[in-house]
């Protein structure tokens, strides 16, 4: 059976197929859209607790349980495990799909606010090693804003061919670039070059930062050519990424204080 679309002057048939077609890709954009939403607002949230308990102001107190201190990332990581469960369970269909998503962003958003706690093993969430969290919230907000718009290229009902070999390599070579930024300590890059491709690429070619993971493979010489460089570019664009993190999540502290959120 065939149904009649119509726009302005003209028309032209639509299977019923493509109509269940369609719908199902409506479902599947509002299950990204919530998943978006509940991951940005859940960050923004928490992180506006965690700096009014910081500074001891509103009714937010220190989140403790039989005097142990329960970071958000525990129950970040039960509504993943629910969340996940649902989405299998529900198969994509509604409403499973969209409570799933929510699930889902909201525990993501939990756990990667705590990352750098996670990867230190230690309490570093207000000190400069905690602003790797943020780092990582943002960048992976931005692959989520790109699922979200379309971009999917792993996701094509056209036969592969040439192209889609190629866009798979230059996908994964860009991937790759974004990994060397962040193993050479450049945080920022990964993040504009979500989005900026030559940003990655240039970053990934750079020199490492001198504090870096990537760098301690340095000769002397090599390592002394990075410190200038960093030096150099400390002073013309100084710390502008930094400042930006500071205003959404908070200046960080070296003090040796226990850090209360």
């Amino acid at each position: 059976m065939l149904l009649s679309h119509r726009w302005g002057s003209w028309s032209r048939p639509v299977s019923e197929g493509r109509i269940h077609e369609l719908h199902l890709f409506v479902d599947q954009r509002m299950s990204m859209v919530l998943l978006f939403a509940a991951f940005i607002t859940t960050f923004l949230v928490t992180r506006g607790i965690t700096r009014l308990i910081r500074a001891g102001k509103g009714p937010f107190r220190d989140n403790v349980a039989g005097g142990v201190h329960i970071h958000h990332a525990v129950p970040g990581i039960i509504l993943l495990v629910i969340g996940g469960i649902t989405s299998v369970a529900s198969s994509g269909r509604r409403p499973g799909a969209e409570i799933s998503a929510v699930l889902i962003g909201v525990g993501a958003s939990l756990v990667l606010d705590e990352f750098a706690l996670i990867l230190h093993l230690q309490d570093v969430y207000w000190s400069k090693q905690g602003q790797l969290s943020v780092q990582v919230v943002a960048l992976t907000a931005s692959v989520i804003g790109l699922l979200m718009v379309g971009i999917q290229p792993f996701q094509d009902d056209s036969t592969p061919g040439a192209g889609h070999l190629a866009v798979l390599i230059a996908l994964g070579l860009h991937v790759l670039c974004l990994l060397i930024c962040v193993a050479k300590g450049k945080y920022t890059s990964a993040v504009i070059g979500a989005f900026i491709l030559p940003v990655a690429w240039w970053g990934a070619v750079r020199l490492a930062k001198p504090k870096s993971k990537w760098a301690r493979r340095y000769s002397p010489e090599k390592m002394q050519r990075a410190v200038s460089r960093d030096a150099g570019f400390e002073k013309h664009w100084g710390n502008w990424g930094l400042d930006l993190e500071d205003l959404v999540a908070g200046t960080p502290t070296d003090e040796s204080a226990p850090h209360i959120r």
